[in-house]
């Protein structure tokens, strides 16, 4: 009897228990961000090739608890122990066929809109200078705002899942918007149409524009390399593979411009490295590595000398100060950051960063005989504030939750921060420029994520977004910090300002 009871509760036990089925458990759970053939989406792809750093146990608590500071949730409850080990297993196994993703792959995916006709001048009376761009993610669409009505000129249809900022021509009037999947496409702002787009990669992470606006760069995850596109037709000038000193493959977490230095400089997600990629006619005399495919007229005229300089920690994330002499830089999976001389190439201090800075969201401000950055925190809820000349920690700001984004503007004495995870997601902190205290708390609408600000060309007015699928921009006046205006949209996840982009205003990042 006693035998018979065991094994009937064995059975239970094995009934109630989920058979692993690792490719179904991908479908149901994974594939809705991650695509149908791992090859990424809203996120990124999972395969061995893009998993870098992220292995083993590593992995597995990651789909058991999700991921600290970004949208993956935990599946801890909803799948078992067994089935998580073995979808953690099915995600480290190759695909059968990864496709080539090269200059001919790229080149083929080319369409420009025959429709497409420029103007001379825009086709609407605003000023050209304070249009300002909302992307929409609920529906995949651009919302181009007049700056003073905040009446919209128009809303035209992007790639699947736009990520990383929006990127303005030198003159305002071209844009270019990439998605997750690794298209490109530029818009005419005068004639508002879309001239044209290109698949630049696999599973891309961000772009930036050359100062000259001749070449815009795309960051890729996979493959693993650097896309460089002429802007006037979003040809191939190069694409470089990016492997560090010693052979390792890495995927870029992002790519910035160095308008000083003529140059693009990359963070690099699986080598301790930055690299330096030269666009302009005269580089500097340093060690490059001429490894490019340049393709086109770029193969006699723009070599893109590379310059590798190595690191003690990944940085994956970066701050440039205003002369784009020094990079400020952290890790993703620790505390604290570094600041590297891009002139000398080594790291010259440590930062006190607790709690994972966000550094692509810092903004900088005088203050007293100095200038100063801030940057929230993902994991805690801080605002850290740090002295640009000593590189010392001047204020550590207390705010109700970890933060994504800040925003200021040089005619506004406050600085704006989100708490865009936790329970206080529907807060906006607003902060005294002089007192580096909180004024103002803000809850435009309770439960709802609240998040990224923009200012108009004047700094008279921070737009915010209600980041909801039946979301808002909502329309503030910047000095009285009363709502003028709320303009219905569908999960607006970041505006941009032309004049404040293209002038690299001093309270919008880089």
């Amino acid at each position: 009897m006693i035998r018979l009871i065991v094994s009937l509760s064995a059975l239970l036990i094995a009934v109630s228990t989920p058979l692993a089925d690792p490719a179904q458990d991908y479908a149901d759970n994974c594939q809705e961000c991650h695509g149908s053939g791992r090859l990424g989406s809203i996120g990124p792809a999972l395969i061995p090739q893009t998993l870098g750093r992220m292995r083993g146990p590593n992995l597995i608590s990651v789909i058991r608890d999700g991921r600290e500071a970004t949208q993956m949730p935990a599946f801890g409850d909803l799948l078992s122990d067994k089935q998580i080990d073995a979808l953690s297993a099915y995600l480290k196994q190759p695909l059968d066929d990864v496709p080539p993703w090269g200059t001919e792959e790229i080149m083929a995916s080319r369409e420009l809109n025959p429709e497409y006709r420029p103007a001379d001048e825009p086709v609407w009376s605003s000023d050209p200078f304070n249009i300002t761009l909302v992307v929409e993610t609920g529906d995949h669409h651009v919302s181009v705002l007049d700056g003073d009505t905040f009446e919209t000129l128009d809303r035209f249809p992007t790639p699947f899942a736009v990520h990383g900022g929006p990127k303005f021509s030198p003159n305002g009037r071209y844009v270019f918007i990439m998605s997750r999947d690794g298209w490109v496409q530029k818009y005419d702002l005068y004639s508002l149409q879309e001239v044209g787009r290109i698949r630049a990669g696999l599973n891309s992470r961000n772009i930036a524009m050359s100062h000259d606006g001749n070449w815009v760069a795309v960051a890729n995850y996979l493959p693993n390399t650097l896309t460089i596109l002429s802007t006037e037709d979003l040809s191939v000038a190069a694409v470089q593979e990016i492997k560090g000193k010693d052979g390792t493959p890495s995927r870029i977490s992002a790519v910035y411009q160095a308008p000083p230095r003529e140059s693009f400089v990359l963070a690099l997600k699986d080598v301790p490295e930055i690299w330096e990629v030269f666009y302009g006619p005269n580089p500097p005399h340093y060690g490059f590595a001429h490894d490019w495919r340049i393709e086109g007229p770029a193969r006699h005229t723009k070599p893109f000398p590379v310059r590798k300089i190595t690191t003690p920690d990944y940085l994956d994330d970066f701050f440039f100060d205003q002369s784009y002499e020094y990079v400020m830089g952290a890790s993703r999976s620790g505390d604290g950051g570094q600041v590297i001389d891009l002139v000398i190439g080594h790291k010259i201090a440590d930062l006190d960063l607790p709690g994972m800075p966000h550094l692509g969201s810092g903004i900088t401000w005088k203050y007293g005989d100095t200038t100063v950055m801030a940057t929230p925190h993902l994991k805690d809820g801080t605002v850290s504030v740090i002295d640009m000349k000593t590189w010392k920690t001047v204020k550590q700001i207390e705010t109700l939750g970890p933060g994504f984004f800040m925003r200021s503007h040089e005619n506004s004495p406050y600085v704006w921060v989100d708490v865009f995870f936790g329970p206080n997601k529907d807060v906006m902190h607003v902060i005294d420029k002089g007192s580096l205290e909180i004024v103002k708390t803000l809850r435009p609408e309770e439960g709802a994520t609240v998040a990224h600000v923009e200012f108009t060309r004047d700094g008279s007015h921070a737009l915010v977004s209600i980041w909801e699928d039946d979301g808002a921009v909502i329309v503030y006046d910047a000095d009285t910090l009363k709502e003028v205006r709320r303009l219905p949209m569908r999960k607006p996840s970041g505006k941009y300002n032309v004049w404040n982009k293209i002038t690299f205003s001093e309270g919008t990042s880089h």
